[in-house]
């Protein structure tokens, strides 16, 4: 690991890094992290799952409608954050029963996409 003194809007930080030398497999896991954060979300009340923001960031495009069948896996939402665009995908098979976002609101973790029934 190597230490290095970064200055990130006139705040200094002490951050380490570590050399990665041939297959770089080990640190796609960390970029898939969002992906199972919408797990969580899945728990809900009598049929109803909700899902939530994984992070911070701006709805770009809304996949799913009311109504709409959807099976687990399926893209419900695009949420854009630190300029990467996150895939919102559904935990469960079934149809949406609410939409609780906009296309362009900005959402904070915990927040309330979307409820499959």
């Amino acid at each position: 690991m190597k230490k290095y003194k970064v200055t990130v809007n006139g705040t200094a930080y002490q951050v380490e890094l570590e050399e990665v030398v041939g297959d770089f497999a080990p640190m796609a896991a960390p970029a898939a992290a969002p992906a199972p954060a919408a797990a969580p979300a899945a728990s809900g009340a009598a049929g109803d799952n909700k899902v939530t923001a994984p992070m911070p960031g701006t709805i770009l495009r809304i996949n799913k409608q009311v109504g709409d069948a959807v099976k687990e896996g399926d893209v419900l939402m695009i949420l854009e954050a630190m300029k990467m665009e996150n895939e919102i995908m559904c935990p469960c098979d079934g149809k949406v029963a609410s939409v609780n976002t906009t296309v362009g609101a900005a959402v904070e973790p915990g927040t309330l996409l979307c409820t499959i029934g």
